[in-house]
């Protein structure tokens, strides 16, 4: 049998904006209305899984959806970093935001490493739990690009050579062991 998962990302927030690390912030009300938008656009779900911030509740009721919150899809933890501009940061600590961009496994800012992420969503990923069927998961753009790395069988240096804008879908199938990229959409 296969698994099919489309990873959808959570709408803009002040945070994406601004290019600040998250808090629980709420999506914007021009995300809302493009994530109504979209809803006759997602494919069709046996199941969907919702990470448990805020900005992808939100998200996944302005698209009219109801689902099970998994709190294994939450976003990389930003540690001391949360709400802290990445302007800020290359100013005050220009050498462990570098270390966080440039090595996977640094955790500069106390929170996770970006290999912690990906690790945790290759996990969630091969679980046996998740079964066959079609599975939406709205999460965070982080957890998107993690998501892709493990399919690929990409080294977690390429996590930062992907760009996952808000409300962008990853679709990924399996079928026995191996994962399969079926599209990558913009909003």
């Amino acid at each position: 049998m296969t698994l099919r998962i489309t990873w959808l990302a959570h709408g803009a927030t002040s945070a994406t904006r601004q290019a600040s690390f998250p808090e629980d912030e709420p999506i914007e009300e021009k995300a809302r209305e493009a994530a109504a938008r979209l809803g006759d656009s997602i494919p069709r779900a046996d199941r969907v899984l919702i990470a448990p911030e805020r900005r992808t509740q939100e998200t996944a009721a302005a698209l009219g959806l109801s689902g099970v919150c998994d709190p294994l899809l939450r976003d990389c933890d930003p540690g001391r970093w949360a709400g802290r501009a990445l302007a800020e940061l290359r100013a005050e600590e220009p050498q462990a935001l570098a270390a966080w961009l440039e090595d996977p496994d640094a955790a500069p800012h106390g929170g996770e490493s970006v290999a912690d992420v990906i690790r945790r969503i290759a996990r969630w990923s091969d679980s046996p739990e998740r079964g066959d069927g079609r599975i939406l998961a709205v999460t965070h753009p982080t957890v998107i690009r993690a998501a892709l790395i493990h399919a690929m069988g990409a080294p977690a240096g390429s996590f930062w050579r992907v760009d996952v804008a808000p409300l962008s879908r990853l679709i990924l199938s399996r079928h026995g062991a191996h994962w399969r990229v079926q599209a990558l959409l913009g909003p």
